[in-house]
């Protein structure tokens, strides 16, 4: 099968750190690549993949203009100028590649995964768009969340095994991966760390105007010497602190579509002690790879607790259900039934 993957033109594929999308892009190309199919990735300059690179790009845009209108138009419009080339488009931008796949009238069918949250705007957005674009979640979280919408399935994002460190024995410490905003809750991962009395390694971005404000405002007033902060990690890093922790804290505030950290987390043998919201519940299997508690007192006491979970438990729970090859067969899946193929029927 001829596959178009249009990740989205922000940073390069996989990314040399954050960028979850471009991470679950790179898995998708090279796994589909791996398994027959020919596979073309259209990402921005400085990406590496066993498929066929088109860059549009030649140099990802500056960091600055996340999310800049322009550089995404360019981005889509020269991708979707190849779509006769194509038997199924799977579409991982922003607004305007699945505006102009899903007015490709006798084209390639366009699969577009919803990476992002339901806001406002996003319903009505895809409420449009559902009748002429194969929309995925990524969660069964996610998709409860916007019934009425059509969906042509749930695929769970997937990791690369092989690249997460796993190990039994850990060091008396938590670990928290995430934005500076108030919907990652770092403050409260300070929060339950010092309640717990273990020391914390928080790993955070907070490279936008928002994330520095809020951090110095709410997060560093908090800060002693039990809490160490990384930022910009390599992937060694943070699989090394991943792995060696007691457990990961992931107090999260809002209902993510699915929380790939957790999942990098539990490769690595490490317990998740996360707020029930989103994803989360479906992720963390309650008692045995992690718990699930609202409250910060709670939290802390789970963190207590986090030596009652397997770390084998945790390991394989993302091998049967989050891995790359299971994402990939997910997709693959979906990609014979709406082009036809071995397994359409």
């Amino acid at each position: 099968m001829r596959i178009a993957q249009l990740a989205p033109p922000w940073f390069p594929v996989p990314p040399s750190g954050y960028g979850g999308i471009e991470l679950v892009v790179s898995l998708l190309a090279d796994g589909l690549a791996d398994r027959g199919h020919d596979v073309t990735l259209f990402a921005s300059g400085g990406s590496v993949t066993r498929a066929r690179l088109e860059t549009p790009m030649i140099d990802p845009p500056d960091p600055a203009l996340l999310g800049n209108a322009w550089f995404d138009a360019f981005h889509a419009v020269s991708a979707y100028l190849h779509h006769g080339e194509f038997d199924v488009i799977h579409d991982h931008s922003g607004l305007v590649g699945p505006a102009i796949g899903g007015l490709l009238d006798g084209g390639p069918p366009v699969v577009h995964t919803l990476h992002g949250p339901w806001t406002g705007p996003s319903r009505l957005y895809y409420g449009l768009l559902q009748d002429r674009l194969h929309l995925v979640a990524i969660s069964e979280a996610q998709r409860a969340d916007n019934p009425d919408l059509r969906y042509a399935g749930t695929v769970h994002n997937g990791i690369a095994l092989d690249r997460y460190r796993f190990q039994a024995r850990k060091d008396r410490f938590l670990v928290y991966i995430g934005r500076a905003n108030p919907d990652k809750g770092p403050a409260l991962a300070v929060e339950v760390a010092r309640r717990a009395g273990m020391p914390l390694a928080m790993i955070v971005k907070r490279n936008e105007p928002f994330e520095r404000a809020y951090w110095d405002e709410m997060v560093a007033p908090q800060l002693n010497d039990e809490v160490e902060v990384y930022e910009n990690v390599d992937h060694a890093t943070k699989v090394d602190l991943l792995a060696r922790a007691t457990a990961m804290v992931f107090p999260i505030q809002w209902p993510e579509p699915f929380g790939l950290v957790m999942v990098e987390a539990m490769a690595c043998g490490t317990p998740v002690i996360a707020c029930p919201a989103g994803a989360a519940i479906e992720l963390v299997e309650d008692g045995r790879t992690g718990f699930l508690r609202d409250s910060v007192d709670d939290l802390a006491e789970a963190v207590g607790r986090a030596g009652e979970c397997s770390p084998e438990a945790c390991r394989e729970r993302v091998e049967r259900h989050f891995s790359a090859p299971a994402m990939v067969e997910g997709y693959e899946r979906i990609f014979e039934r709406i082009a036809g193929g071995p397994s359409a029927a």
